[in-house]
């Protein structure tokens, strides 16, 4: 392709497909370019991928990529970035920075650690709090809390995997975090799964729900549910009424915006789709990208 090409340590985590999906595609179980870029919109996708993957499998036979084509923070929307350089600590997850009118950041979930890195997300506003959705993406929490300043935030069900957090959400009702910003608690992918909500357009969702290419449409990980789906289908009942936003922003699986009425019926349908699944074997060759 070219001289582009996957390696053979791609995790098939979705990454680079989200952010260069005309190119890269999955084959056989794991990405694979489709063809090569053709102008230079299309090799910045490709380099947001390189830069992304957290494997590193994103290669051209030239060598390594030029760190000037590095897009990371890459702006979404006007308040939320994605900070890009996933972790294999946290299974390839996607972070985000969240902008707040006052001029300060909260990070959401955690990109791979680099001191420099760090400086460079908090170049984007002095980040006072760092949100973790669940225990699978809480790696690199304290280090990027303590390098900032900020207060870590957990829901106890997901404690012990960061037992030094300086904030812990507890129960099922809705926490504030700051000025526009709210916790609710939705167990079911963990014990202590969380999503967080702000300005009632951008949710956080973790892993507990996505927005699937393949189905067009909201989806739960069913066969990636570690805890409980009969717990996650409770969760979800719980808030689909309440929640409106017009973002969904999770961790793995694809980012979607809609207008909200439209995005808060997808989510009433996918709790009552939600309701009729059952438990089922841990099968990562199953979820529906």
């Amino acid at each position: 392709m070219d001289g582009w090409y996957v390696d053979d340590r791609c995790s098939n985590c979705d990454v680079a497909r989200q952010l260069a999906p005309d190119l890269i595609g999955e084959v056989d179980g794991t990405s694979r370019f489709l063809r090569p870029p053709r102008d230079e919109a299309e090799r910045r996708r490709v380099h947001a991928a390189v830069f992304a993957c957290p494997t590193r499998s994103i290669r051209h036979t030239s060598g390594p990529p030029d760190r000037r084509l590095d897009p990371f923070p890459m702006a979404l929307d006007r308040r939320v970035l994605l900070c890009g350089h996933n972790s294999r600590h946290t299974a390839g997850a996607n972070s985000y920075l969240l902008l707040r009118p006052s001029g300060t950041a909260m990070m959401i979930d955690t990109p791979r650690w680099s001191p420099a890195l760090a400086e460079r997300y908090a170049a984007s506003g002095p980040v006072t709090d760092v949100l973790l959705t669940h225990r699978d993406h809480a790696a690199h929490g304290r280090r990027y809390a303590d390098r900032f300043g900020a207060r870590l935030w957990i829901h106890e069900g997901d404690l012990d995997a960061a037992p030094d957090a300086d904030e812990v959400i507890r129960g099922l009702e809705p926490v504030g975090i700051g000025e526009g910003v709210t916790a609710h608690p939705l167990p079911g992918h963990t014990a202590g799964s969380v999503l967080y909500l702000a300005d009632d357009r951008y949710c956080f969702s973790g892993d507990s729900f996505y927005w699937s290419r393949t189905t067009g449409d909201l989806e739960v990980a069913e066969s990636v549910t570690w805890y409980s789906i009969e717990e996650l289908a409770a969760s979800l009942a719980r808030v689909a009424g309440l929640l409106r936003f017009e973002w969904v922003l999770p961790g793995h699986g694809d980012r979607r915006r809609l207008p909200v009425d439209e995005m808060s019926g997808r989510l009433g349908a996918l709790a009552e789709r939600t309701r009729l699944l059952r438990p089922r074997p841990i099968d990562f060759t199953a979820v529906r990208w």
